[in-house]
Formats: structure tokens, sequence, C-alpha cells
């Protein structure tokens, strides 16, 4: 039988070697790393997966509270049903016997309208409502542009006296809407009158009961609206495209979209386009909300930021709340650095050197008239103080002043020498006239004297203008060629004179996109 080895023995043969410790080392080293890794690699999953549970909760959340506010809104709808069919009920019949009242009584006649202040007007509006005369009321109406302060408030209370106020408003609007009737020279534009009467009809068809989430249009009215709505789609390029529409027209068309609540998922590319094109409106940010565009506005601010319209985009981030992405200030200080660079560039412009300094600081004018204005009205003098704008508006205006003044002829002395017999108007005879052997005095007229007015470069075409609704229900002018406000003719001179030099205007520092839009100050007016 063996006997068991000696330890020390057995060390004595099998000697540890240091390469196979270091092995062993490294080998404990690689497991504990990749145990690391692993370990971090589960957490991380780990909190993945939590953080998308809790999203997805989340959204579970909030889609059970649209669900259960829709289930409230459509069981508000339907047990508000009743109630607004009675009240409609009473409506109508209120309507139709104060309608069938003005047809008996002699006292609502034609006379109402003679008088000239408000009661006449209210009288007169609803004379025209309770009889459904629309083509009367359209008439009306499109006389009193200079009395909209006061057909805002009034024509909604005299739409609630017709019988069918939508019916009556397209029927009213159907002589410019969706074509001019009015034959190859319609005169003035009539759209400030149709975006008037479909504004005021809103809350004439909103439901008593719910609101506005549900218009008090019957189907058959709301199918010849969205058949007008296509009719005017359908002529688009005849008009010139979405981006050359006239301005009125479009605000008309999407005012009517909104007002009879035919908002089309398919139409939005149009709307957008239609939006952009007219956004130096002011009613324009609302509509775009009302058409539906809330998730392009971002899209729709940067796209009017680099076009140079950085005025517009300040009132489109305002309404849609975007503030903290588009700050004010610097798309206001970025507007003015613009106007500045193209009123450099009409400076430079050899074609315009008879008017060029006038037409820059017309230029830099408008521009600060419209940031001061938009500072005033969205509290901004913390963050941009007007002070130094309004003295340079103030400086413009001085020179403008007084270069309007040289200007001026000077008055011409009247000749003392004048006889009252001297019916034909000709000059009188020298005083030694008789003395002089070669004297000769003509009994015809003297010929006028004419002053060669001074050359002028050839001026570019102005674009061809048409009146805007005034601002009295919000709309705003669009942007105006800059020299047609400016007229060519010579300012009168004296005979045997000669043109003035045009005055030296101070330089203006900067501006450089030409191309970017002139902006008014009827934008605000």
């Amino acid at each position: 039988m063996g006997s068991i080895p000696d330890p020390g023995e057995l060390s004595e043969l099998t000697q540890p070697s240091f390469d196979e410790f270091q092995r062993q080392t490294s080998l404990m080293t690689s497991c504990t790393l990749l145990w690391k890794e692993l370990s971090d690699h589960f957490s991380s999953l780990e909190e993945d997966l939590k953080h998308k549970s809790e999203a997805l909760k989340r959204k579970m959340r909030t889609l059970d509270t649209a669900t259960s506010d829709s289930l409230r809104l459509l069981d508000r709808r339907e047990t508000s049903l009743d109630a607004t069919l009675q009240i409609a009920l009473r409506t109508l019949d209120t309507r139709r016997t104060a309608a069938l009242s003005s047809f008996l009584d002699d006292h609502v006649d034609d006379d109402a309208g003679e008088v000239d202040d408000a009661t006449g007007l209210v009288l007169k509006l609803k004379s025209f409502c309770l009889r459904m005369d629309a083509f009367g009321f359209w008439t009306f109406l499109s006389a009193k542009k200079k009395e909209l302060d006061g057909l805002r408030a009034e024509v909604p209370v005299a739409l609630a006296e017709c019988v069918d106020p939508a019916k009556f408003v397209l029927e009213a609007i159907s002589e410019v809407f969706p074509v001019d009737k009015r034959g190859e020279k319609p005169g003035h534009d009539l759209g400030w009158a149709c975006v008037l009467v479909l504004e005021s009809l809103i809350p004439v068809v909103v439901d008593p009961v719910i609101g506005k989430s549900r218009l008090l249009v019957t189907p058959t009215v709301k199918e010849h609206a969205t058949e007008i709505a296509e009719t005017w789609k359908a002529s688009l390029e005849e008009r010139g495209g979405a981006e050359n529409v006239k301005t009125p027209d479009v605000h008309t068309f999407l005012q009517h979209v909104v007002t009879f609540g035919i908002v089309k998922n398919e139409d939005l590319d149009l709307y957008r386009k239609l939006v952009i094109a007219s956004a130096w409106r002011k009613q324009m940010p609302k509509l775009a909300l009302s058409l539906g565009l809330t998730q392009q506005m971002p899209d729709m601010i940067e796209e009017l930021i680099s076009k140079g319209q950085q005025l517009d985009a300040v009132h489109f981030t305002y309404e849609v709340g975007l503030v903290d992405k588009f700050p004010p200030v610097p798309l206001l200080k970025s507007f003015l650095k613009d106007a500045k660079k193209v009123a450099a560039s009409i400076l430079e412009d050899p074609n315009n050197a008879g008017r060029a300094a006038y037409l820059a600081a017309r230029k830099e004018q408008s521009a600060l008239r419209a940031v001061i204005k938009c500072i005033e009205e969205y509290k901004l003098e913390a963050d941009f103080p007007p002070e130094n704008l309004k003295k340079r508006l103030e400086q413009l205006e001085k020179v403008k002043t007084v270069k309007t003044e040289k200007r001026k002829p000077a008055a011409v002395p009247a000749n003392k020498r004048t006889r009252a017999s001297n019916s034909n108007g000709g000059p009188m005879p020298p005083a030694k006239a008789g003395r002089l052997t070669n004297a000769y005095v003509s009994s015809f007229p003297a010929a006028p004297t004419f002053v060669r007015s001074p050359s002028h470069g050839q001026y570019p075409a102005a674009l061809p203008p048409y009146p805007s609704p005034p601002h009295m229900y919000g709309s705003r002018s669009p942007p105006a060629n800059p020299y047609a406000a400016y007229s060519p003719e010579p300012a009168p001179a004296i005979a045997g004179s000669y043109p003035a030099a045009p005055m030296n205007y101070p330089a203006y520092g900067g501006y450089g996109n030409v191309l970017a839009p002139t902006y008014q100050q009827a934008y605000y007016r």
C-alpha cells in the first residue's frame, strides 16, 4: 500500500509558472469586464423598456381622455339636438312673422335708410334681410365702404333677421363670387364686402347650445357652398395660379371655406399656398388655424423668414404660440436690415438718379413704421426699445419736408402794367414802344412759354393696382409698388429756368436682398 506523498515533495514536483498566473489573471479580468458590459447592456434595455412603457401609458391615457371627450361631445350633441331644434324653430317662426309683417307694414319702406345715423343704417339693413332681398342688400352694402366701422357691428344683427341667413349670404355675394358678373370692366374691388358679410355670418349660424362645433346650415346650402368653392378652385389657372391670385379673391375664398365649415384635408396644400401668398394680411394667421394648418405652422413661419417676410412671420408666431422657437426681436432687426439693403440698392440704381433718394427714404420710413407698430402691439419695448427707430423716422420726415419745400416753384411777380382792356391775355407793349421806330406790338395772344422737363430714365412698369379691403375689419393693403405713389411729372418751373439738381440724402447702411418685399405701413392701418 502506497504512502501519501509529502506536501513538500509535491511542491517540488509541480512548481507554479508565472506565465500561467498571468494567463489566469487576464482571464479573470476579461470575465469581469464582460460581466460588467452585459450588466450595463441589460440595465440599458431595462431603462428603455421602462421609458417606452411610460410613454405608451401616457399615450393610452391621452387616447382615453380624447375618447372620453369625444364621447362626451357626441352625447352632448345628441342631447342638445332637441334644445337646438326648439330654439331654431322659435327663431324661424319669429323671423317668418317679422318678414310677413315687413311686407304689410307701411312703416318699413325705403325711406328708413335715408336716416344718416346708425339707427337708419340698421333699419335699412334689417328691412333687406326681413324681405330676403339679397340683391338690394348687396347693392346698399357695397356703396357704404366709408361706414365700415358701423357695418361691422350692425351686419350680424341684420343677418339675424333673415329666415335663412346662410342662403341669403350666398345669394348676396354671388354678384362677385366665385365669378365676377359685372362684365369686362367690373370697376372697384368688392372683396372687402364679401369678407365682411362672410365674417358677420359666423355668429349668426353658430349653434346656440354647443357653439362653433356645429353650424346651423342646411345640407342644401352647405352643398351649394361646396360647389361654389369648387368653381373658384377650377378657375385658379385663369387667375394666374395659387401664387398669383389677387389677395381679395384669396381672402374671400378662404373665409368662405371657414364660414360654411367645408374645409377639406385634401386641399391643405392649396390652403397653405394661398395663405403664404397673402401672408401680409392680418387675418391670415387666424384663418390658417381655422383651415387646419396648425401642424404646418412652424414650416410656414420658416418659409416666410426665408422669403424675407420676417414681419409676417412675427404675426404668425404670436398667433400660434411659437415665440420661444422664433424670437420676434431678431426677426424685426433682420427685417430692418433687409429694408436698408433694398434702400441702398435703390440709391445705386442709375435709372432712378432723379428720385432715388426719395424712394429709398420712403422704403426705410415704411419699414420703421411697421416695426414700431409691431413693437407696440406685442409689448416688446423692453427687448427692443423703439426710441432710436422713432428718432430715425423723424430725421427722414425732416429730410422729406426739406426736399418738398425746395421743389416748390418761386412766385412770379405780377406785371404792373396790365390793363383791364387787355382781354386777350397777351403781354403789354414795352414802356417806350411809342418812341421806337422798330417797335411792334402784336394784337394776338402770345404763345405760351414752354419749359423743357428734366429728363427721366425709363421707369419700371407698375403692377396693376387693385383696391384692398380697408382696415376696419382687419385687412391690410398689399405691398405696393414703391414707384406708384410718386408722380413722374416734374414740379412746375419758371420760364427760362433749368431743373434743379436732386438733393443728396445721407447714405443708408447696408441693405442686400433687392427682392425682399416692400412692406407698407398699411398693414397696421
